[in-house]
């Protein structure tokens, strides 16, 4: 594994659009725009899901005052079926998309590789997005909600949203200063209703590695927070950290239980989805690094990389963990 290190690149604008799961947790507010159904005035919801990535795009837009040129490039993924969203956003730009696929922690290698294009003066700007919807990813990867099937208590809540961000070299208070790509970690676990437990491995690698090669710790971060292992892949991960030896568990979190309110709200053990860590990332950390509260931050997103047919043949669910570093800069 090697980590790669980014002189500068800088966030420059970023948005995230949301569903009505995420508006009743304790992000409220905190959205560019929240809705109220899972159809977001569209009339299937995988129109909603490319509703919201270009609702996204238009506040990053109207933010930054800066619109993507034929110059620039965007890369970005989801969920859905030959990157089906994504592509039919991509279609709108003028400019140059890359495609790019690591299950749920495909928000972290669009934004490392969108970064390193902007780090090595390939373009001045790139577009890193991301996006899932709850009843698209369940009617793929398992089965729609309409069904009623009865769910197990370690299913985790796709979430229902879009996150963009807009990456550049003029400088900001939010600096990317590393790109840590993850290896494929497979320990023959084979419940698709049980993420979290599957993807905790590839996480727990991806950050040991770093650590140990680096010679760091857990306390050289404000925060390293997890894509979405959620509440029973978080204290397992936690387990494997605390078996080699890391201490500072406090400095550990996921984006999946910073979303909902798994006490209050009917999402099981929390949140998990590409939309994810990108929406928790603009909605919540973006907002504490620039008010000083977070110097130094790692998001750590997770994938689990099986798909519907491997699964119906009892194949096991390989999983990785792509890891950013997003550092305030004064």
């Amino acid at each position: 594994m090697k980590r790669i290190q980014l002189r500068n690149v800088y966030v420059q604008s970023s948005a995230a659009v949301v569903g009505p799961n995420e508006k009743q947790g304790p992000l409220h507010g905190n959205f560019d725009k929240e809705y109220d159904d899972f159809y977001c005035e569209e009339k299937t919801f995988e129109k909603a899901e490319q509703r919201l990535l270009k609702d996204a795009y238009q506040y990053l837009v109207n933010k930054s005052n800066y619109e993507i040129s034929e110059g620039d490039i965007a890369v970005g993924g989801d969920l859905v079926n030959q990157l089906t969203s994504s592509h039919y956003f991509a279609k709108t730009l003028p400019c140059t998309f890359l495609g790019v696929y690591a299950a749920c922690a495909t928000s972290s290698l669009a934004i490392g590789m969108a970064s390193l294009l902007v780090d090595r003066d390939m373009v001045s700007h790139a577009l890193a997005f991301t996006s899932s919807h709850t009843a698209v990813a369940e009617r793929q990867f398992r089965f729609p909600n309409e069904y009623g099937i009865q769910k197990k208590e370690t299913t985790t809540t796709t979430v229902t949203g879009a996150g963009m961000i807009l990456l550049g070299n003029h400088k900001t208070k939010i600096k990317v200063s590393e790109f840590i790509p993850g290896r494929i970690v497979d320990w023959n676990h084979k419940d698709a209703n049980d993420m979290g437990l599957a993807m905790a491995p590839a996480a727990f690698d991806t950050l040991d590695t770093y650590l140990k090669q680096t010679n760091q710790t857990l306390e050289d971060f404000d925060l390293i927070i997890t894509g979405d292992l959620s509440s029973v892949g978080l204290s397992f991960f936690k387990e494997l950290l605390q078996t080699e030896g890391h201490t500072h568990m406090e400095r550990i979190s996921d984006c999946g239980l910073r979303i909902y309110d798994i006490d209050q709200q009917d999402v099981f053990c929390g949140g998990s989805g590409c939309a994810c860590s990108m929406c928790v990332s603009i909605a919540d950390l973006f907002k504490r690094i620039e008010d000083g509260q977070y110097r130094r931050v790692m998001v750590l997103a997770t994938g689990a990389l099986l798909s519907p047919v491997a699964v119906q043949q009892k194949n096991s669910i390989p999983c990785i963990a792509h890891g950013i570093v997003y550092e305030r800069s004064e």
